[in-house]
């Protein structure tokens, strides 16, 4: 003990990890993806990623997913969750009531938890990962003043059910709204919400809408902005301006062709990697970890994109 005093000798924590043979479990919650290329796929890749990175210290991954459109599907996954009492967490908190009651039942077992995508505030995580979605509904404020120049509605589409519980959406859709509160403009800004895409008809309720509202501008508040771009196309509004989320390839085809004016990136495989990482210092390496991680709220156009790398 006297030599260890006067060296100042600080134990190796990774290899006393290494020779504890101690395996841990780390849980995913995330939105099935609807294909291979689908967003979802992408901070999956990530986390994977990391995992084969220190898989040496006996930590596994078990994938969890649930139906973006369907709420009850999160509560039966999580539920799953809770009955293998994993070592973390790593969650999409997609409906912020269901959210909250797993989040509740996490805490009951001490089991940390890592928010992607988007985020509750104070809900007792580990910490936070993925965009400032107030603020990106901001910078989406601004480019879509910028190219209507004060003329027509704005429209802010979103795509799904239950939009009032789907948290990051809503940030997205309050920020968007508070640059034209904060600017004072001319504009009028009003939401509109399309719950099934299933069949045709809602194509042509939509374009009702816009040619009824004289809407010259559309922020789409998800990564489907490609079913906007398939829309344009059929009802040839080719001046309409769009702004939209995620480079997935369907979205990039309207981004090369003109038809949407600018995607948001918000590196989703950087997310699921680092969401992995952040657990790792906890857990192992015992160290404290910074509770908000934004990443760049990066604006990509047609001239940009084959020159862009998200990770």
């Amino acid at each position: 003990m006297k030599i260890i005093e006067e060296l100042d000798f600080q134990p190796n924590i990774l290899a006393s990890s290494l020779a504890s043979k101690k395996n841990l479990v780390f849980a995913t919650l995330l939105p099935e993806p609807p294909s291979i290329e689908g967003y979802w796929s992408k901070p999956f890749s990530g986390i994977l990623k990391k995992i084969n990175e220190i898989r040496q210290y006996g930590i596994s991954i078990k994938s969890f997913t649930y139906n973006q459109l369907s709420a009850l599907s999160f509560s039966t996954e999580a539920k799953k969750i809770l009955g293998i009492h994993p070592d973390g967490v790593i969650l999409a908190p997609f409906f912020y009531k269901e959210s909250l009651a797993f989040i509740s039942g996490l805490k009951q077992f001490n089991i940390p938890f890592v928010f992607i995508d988007s985020e509750i505030k104070d809900a007792g995580q580990l910490c936070y990962i993925g965009q400032n979605s107030f603020r990106s509904g901001m910078v989406s404020g601004k480019l879509l003043d910028l190219l209507t120049q004060g003329e027509g509605k704005i429209m802010v589409l979103h795509f799904g059910l239950e939009m009032d519980n789907q948290n990051h959406l809503a940030q997205r859709e309050q920020g968007f709204y508070e640059w034209f509160n904060q600017k004072g403009t001319q504009h009028r800004i009003f939401t509109f919400e399309i719950h099934d895409t299933g069949n045709s008809h809602w194509t042509e309720l939509l374009f009702r809408k816009i040619t009824g509202e004289n809407v010259k501008g559309i922020f789409v508040t998800n990564s489907r902005v490609y079913l906007i771009g398939q829309m344009i196309q059929e009802y040839r509004l080719n001046k309409l301006k769009v702004i939209g989320h995620d480079l997935l390839n369907e979205n990039i085809e309207y981004l090369r062709d003109g038809t949407v004016d600018f995607l948001l990136c918000q590196h989703p495989e950087e997310q699921g990697y680092n969401a992995v990482n952040k657990l790792f210092r906890h857990l192992i390496e015992k160290q404290e970890v910074e509770k908000e991680n934004y990443t760049s709220i990066d604006i990509v156009t047609k001239e940009t994109i084959d020159f862009y790398k998200e990770f």
